[in-house]
């Protein structure tokens, strides 16, 4: 073999050669472009799955309603100072010009009126009597309840304290049939410097508004002192007036007062309700109501 023939097949054998490594080369590089793809597409596919997950969640989440509660029956509270007839404050405190209401940051969830009637008959003696009505409105409340059991325990509430009063004597309690849902009198004897008081307490409730009135009465400078029975009397009247004026004022004809079934809200106060929300109910009772609605037998000022 000549050496110019050896020359090329060594020639021929190099090009070869590096063919070969450019091929593998190209095999190599065209095969990283797809590993990367299918990496890239695990990975989207398990974020696309994160992700849908995510999304299913947050939309189940705003689906499932949020917990709500029945709107309250009652949405105002009538006039305190009104709410008993003219015939009635006659009857109850004859000496009194005008009852005098008390402070309250919202007269549609607090009110109260209070009367004073001194008697005088000189040498003879002289009668007192004084009087307090005092009304709370409950607002539904999400975290807290509907309105009327929120109501309902304040209501209690009435009536335990009334039922301790510090130094009352001779305590009795019983039910009240027809003025609202529910209705209790408390009557007691509380002994002051001028005379001994003869107490009324009746508190009720028709549906969200509890109604607490005070009345006693007193003999003074040597006079007589009432008879409890008649002032009692008289107490239980004035609470069902109270408890029909709380029911009217929000169009409901006073049916609740009288111890009927419980009609449908009416349209104003569910309104009411639904634009309060859970503002109140706060409406929890404040100091001055707690107070207002408690309130204890009173001397001449």
């Amino acid at each position: 073999m000549s050496e110019g023939t050896m020359q090329r097949r060594a020639q021929r054998d190099q090009r070869e050669e590096r063919a070969k490594r450019l091929n593998r080369v190209l095999v190599c590089a065209a095969a990283v472009p797809v590993m990367l793809v299918a990496a890239g597409c695990s990975s989207d596919s398990g974020s696309g799955d994160s992700t849908d997950k995510a999304a299913k969640a947050a939309a189940s989440a705003s689906a499932s309603p949020s917990p709500t509660v029945q709107a309250a029956a009652y949405g105002k509270l009538p006039e305190p100072c009104e709410a008993l007839s003219k015939k009635t404050l006659k009857d109850l405190v004859p000496e009194s010009k005008s009852g005098k209401e008390g402070k309250s940051d919202d007269i549609s969830t607090r009110a109260n009126c209070s009367w004073n009637s001194l008697d005088n008959n000189g040498v003879k003696g002289s009668q007192f009597r004084w009087l307090n009505v005092s009304m709370l409105r409950f607002e539904s409340d999400a975290a807290r309840g509907p309105a009327d059991k929120l109501a309902q325990e304040y209501y209690t509430k009435q009536v335990q304290d009334a039922q301790a009063v510090e130094g009352a004597k001779s305590t009795k309690s019983e039910p009240v049939s027809g003025t609202g849902d529910q209705a209790t009198a408390v009557r007691y004897d509380l002994k002051k410097k001028e005379g001994t008081f003869k107490q009324q307490t009746v508190v009720a409730r028709v549906e969200n508004v509890v109604v607490t009135l005070d009345y006693n009465g007193a003999g003074l400078a040597g006079d007589k002192t009432p008879s409890a029975g008649d002032l009692m009397k008289d107490a239980k009247k004035a609470a069902k007036e109270a408890v029909e004026a709380v029911s009217e004022a929000n169009g409901a004809g006073g049916a609740k007062a009288s111890g009927t079934p419980s009609k449908s809200p009416s349209e104003s106060a569910s309104k009411s309700a639904s634009e309060s929300g859970s503002k109140e109910a706060s409406d929890e009772p404040s100091n001055d109501a707690s107070k207002s609605a408690s309130k204890k037998p009173v001397s001449k000022s």
